[in-house]
């Protein structure tokens, strides 16, 4: 009997990094375990997709927290955001 194919789970854009990021690797490893459908397959390549958009999203805004020492015009250390650095 053929297997149903997974209904399409669209993330939520809220989820956390770490979750989001776990669950994209439990489908990259259900992906390579090549035992899925091809209905499985685009499904959770789609969801895939998402998850990977969700961490991209999480990994930019934590970017642009981070801070970089750097010299001061009077040689004294100081931090700078990344996106005034980059004005500079």
């Amino acid at each position: 009997m053929p297997k149903k194919p997974a209904t399409s789970t669209v993330p939520d854009t809220s989820l956390p990094y770490e979750a989001a990021y776990a669950r994209l690797e439990a489908l990259v490893e259900s992906l390579e375990s090549g035992e899925v459908s091809l209905a499985d397959l685009v499904t959770k390549f789609e969801e895939g997709h998402q998850l990977l958009k969700i961490c991209q999203t999480h990994l930019r805004a934590a970017e642009l927290k981070i801070e970089k020492l750097k010299l001061d015009d009077a040689g004294e250390p100081a931090f700078v955001p990344l996106d005034e650095e980059s004005e500079s």
